[in-house]
């Protein structure tokens, strides 16, 4: 059985090692006889080969000699391919290749290109090498090949994929496992011909993986047997034929379940954006070419030079670059061709960013480091020192863009600390798109909504958004170089900055404190505040005036070394009150915001050994200047206030007597929580009917009718 069904498939390759003298004049194949059961055939023609030429003919023996005919050096058509490769100077390796599908013809097929019978090749072929004509050696090739009885392309490609059960029903035939070829002892395979099945047909695979019905019913007369079968067995089993069985095999045959892809644990691969119709905020800026419109931004801290740009975000950051030599590449060394980026504008078309250039006469405000300022040194010229962005949008989409560029030249002696500046601005219009902080109560973290009265359009009377800022130090934490930062909604802070006071200072104390005054009002410019998170500029009701307290400085003298009554510290107070529920969440608005100053003395200390700032007029102390946030919430009033009967009468107050009047009837009461109020109710009223029934039919009733008789 084995030898019917097995395919081989020989690649023949001797190596001989003759001796150059023995192949310098005389040419011979090894092996020079092959018998081949596949459709490749491989031998080596060695000896001199140069100017040899192959041919290849179909030979038979003599009817009256039996022998084959000499070598000839005349070529045939044939169903082989001779192809030769040059494997060495006095070598030539011959290789043979049957041009021809091994694949068994199905019935009332056409395709020549098939094997009509099992015994598909059957031939003795003959391979000449020949030197002008002559044969100078010869090969014979018996190929006896049989047709492939599953597909010729064995692999992968062609078997048949089982689907999983519980998302698609298996096949009636279980062991077909191979797709248009026949699968040995596979009774079931539709592919299989008559032929094929007599060779395996008492061979067949048993059970339902074989397509036969198994286990025969108990019921049927050929399971039951003489010994165990009982006496009426005979005259009540059936004679039926193994098909017509109820087992329906082991196999899911219920409706096909759609599969759906279920969670992966493994990294997500990045792909380029998807583009969007329309934008809304937050949503990425996208260029022409679907990737993200960048603009260097602040990232947890650190400077990005690739950040994208979110729609109606405005932002402003500053970055730090310490450059040793001339910068080469983007974004402190740029060109106008490359920032005019063509971006899609959110409506099906796109704009042009247009780009303005702007001289920076002098750099110093840029440059940290006072090494640049030397006349010799490295000149770095055209240098970008602020990109400044403004983008114009209408509703959902962008109408045009425009950039500034700001260049400079910078000199460098030994390293220069470069502050680049980047801002990215959206305007309606002419008007700033300002993010709200809430809808409409004040959310938690954002920032606190001011707003100043617009004098130059008194016909509107709208009000220009601001913010309450307090201090935020950066590096050595000087006033001089401290920054602002927005005051929170919810987030009480407390912050603030050095100012260097010297002796001489201390002497002009009015002086001082209107400088640190100044300073301090430098934090709040604005005289409104928003109420809500959500503004009306045009409605004023919805603005509320900020309160500021000035505390009068006791009269106190100042002295050589010491100043009275200096506003160093701000303090911000916030009232706010929860005023409704908007899906269960809590809307909070603002009911009053005051700023008041604490007065404090400022005295030069020249303890510790340290007495210069005493002495020497110039040298400066450094004194604090604080600021400060601080939000209450204003309780809610749950209920009506108390009548004067409830405060002053007490007696029918649960709590505070042992005796309780109302709670006779406590069952019968909305405050019973032991029973539905409906059940208790009708329980007491029932009470009450059988307690009735009961004084009209009890004796004094009836004595007062025995009386009316």
């Amino acid at each position: 059985m084995a030898n019917v069904v097995n395919i081989l498939f020989v690649d023949i390759s001797v190596l001989m090692f003759i001796s150059l003298a023995h192949t310098q004049n005389n040419l011979v194949f090894q092996p020079s006889y092959i018998i081949v059961n596949g459709p490749r055939a491989t031998s080596l023609l060695l000896g001199n080969t140069s100017d040899i030429s192959l041919n290849l003919r179909t030979v038979s023996p003599s009817n009256t000699t039996g022998n084959i005919a000499s070598p000839s050096c005349v070529s045939e058509a044939t169903q082989w391919v001779l192809t030769k490769e040059q494997v060495g100077k006095t070598a030539i390796q011959v290789q043979l290749r049957l041009d021809k599908s091994l694949r068994l013809c199905g019935e009332n097929e056409t395709d020549t290109d098939c094997c009509p019978n099992p015994l598909c090749v059957l031939e003795t072929l003959q391979v000449s090498a020949c030197v002008g004509g002559t044969p100078q050696a010869s090969l014979l090739i018996q190929a006896k090949i049989h047709a492939l009885l599953v597909s010729a392309n064995t692999g992968f490609g062609n078997k048949t994929v089982i689907p999983n059960q519980v998302y698609q029903p298996l096949g009636s035939c279980p062991c077909d496992l191979t797709l248009r070829a026949c699968d040995v002892r596979c009774c079931c395979d539709k592919d299989c011909s008559i032929e094929d099945l007599k060779l395996f047909a008492s061979h067949c695979l048993p059970g339902p993986f074989g397509g036969q019905v198994s286990p025969a019913p108990d019921y049927q007369c050929s399971v039951q047997s003489s010994e165990n079968s009982p006496d009426w067995f005979p005259f009540l089993c059936v004679n039926s034929p193994p098909e017509n069985n109820p087992y329906l095999g082991l196999f899911y045959q219920g409706n096909t379940i759609t599969s759906k892809p279920g969670p992966s644990f493994q990294m997500p691969v990045l792909s380029a954006p998807q583009p969007v119709n329309i934008y809304i905020q937050g949503s990425p800026i996208l260029t022409t070419n679907d990737q993200y419109f960048t603009i260097p931004q602040k990232v947890l801290g650190q400077c990005v030079n690739n950040a994208p740009v979110a729609f109606l975000k405005n932002f402003k950051v500053e970055c730090v670059t310490l450059l040793r030599s001339c910068p080469t590449g983007s974004p402190l060394l740029t060109r106008p061709t490359d920032l005019r980026t063509r971006v899609k504008n959110g409506q099906g078309g796109d704009v042009v960013v247009d780009v303005t250039d702007e001289v920076a006469i002098d750099s110093s405000q840029f440059i940290s480091s006072t090494d640049a300022f030397s006349d010799e040194g490295l000149v770095c010229e055209n240098v970008t020192l602020a990109l400044d962005y403004k983008v114009y949008w209408k509703g959902n989409g962008i109408t045009s863009i425009t950039l500034t560029r700001t260049v400079g030249t910078i000199t460098l002696n030994s390293s220069v600390a470069l502050t680049t500046r980047y801002s990215a601005v959206f305007l309606n219009g002419d008007v700033m798109g300002e993010p709200n902080s809430g809808n409409p109560g004040y959310q938690e973290g954002r920032p606190v909504i001011a707003g100043i009265v617009d004098t130059l359009d008194n016909n509107t009377g709208s009000v220009q958004r601001t913010s309450v800022n307090l201090w935020k130090p950066v590096s050595d934490g000087l006033c001089s170089t401290a920054e602002m930062k927005p005051v929170l909604f919810g987030e009480n802070s407390t912050s603030g900055c050095l100012l260097p006071v010297s002796q001489q200072n201390l002497t002009q104390c009015n002086l001082l404190r209107e400088t640190v005054a100044s300073l301090q009002a430098a934090l709040i410019t604005a005289t409104l505040v928003a109420k809500s998170g959500n503004p009306d500029p045009l409605t004023m009701t919805d603005w509320v005036n900020i309160g500021f307290v000035t505390q009068n400085s006791t009269a106190m003298e100042d002295s050589k070394s010491s100043c009275q009554g200096v506003p160093s510290h701000q303090h911000i107070h916030v009232w706010s009150l929860i005023t409704g529920m908007v899906e269960g969440i809590p809307q909070r608005e603002i009911q009053a915001l005051q700023v008041s100053y604490s007065l404090s003395p400022w005295t030069l200390e020249c303890g510790g050994g340290d007495v210069s700032p005493c002495v020497d007029p110039m040298v400066t102390q450094l004194f604090p200047i604080t600021s400060s946030v601080t939000f209450t919430d204003i309780p809610i009033n749950t209920g009506p206030p108390k009548t004067r009967f409830q405060i002053n009468f007490t007696e029918y107050d649960c709590d505070k007597n042992d005796v309780c009047w109302p709670e006779l009837a406590f069952p019968i009461t909305k405050y019973y929580k032991g029973e539905p109020y409906s059940q208790s109710l009708a329980k007491g009223l029932i009470l009450a009917f059988f307690f009735i029934a009961a004084s009209i039919l009890g004796t004094p009733w009836r004595q007062i009718r025995q009386v009316w008789k």
